[in-house]
């Protein structure tokens, strides 16, 4: 059971760094790379920017729910 938390928690801590590189800074990110640089003005940020938000945001939960797990087992 540990080898399984401890590659979930690999797996995750790479796609981790993957799509925060994806994020916009101050020179574009993924929406511009397939957007053209197209923003719209009303939300401030696209589709894409608050997909890639909400995805790795929920891939953080689940790196953290690995460590935490990972934490509960190596302590018994």
């Amino acid at each position: 059971m540990e080898l399984a938390f401890s590659i979930l928690l690999v797996i995750t801590s790479a796609l981790l760094i993957l799509l925060v590189l994806m994020h916009k800074g101050k020179g574009g990110g993924l929406s511009d790379m397939f957007g053209g640089g197209v923003s719209s003005s009303v939300g401030g940020s696209s589709v894409a920017e608050r997909n890639l938000d909400r995805l790795t945001i929920a891939l953080a939960l689940v790196w953290a729910a690995a460590i935490v797990a990972l934490g509960l087992l190596n302590a018994s």
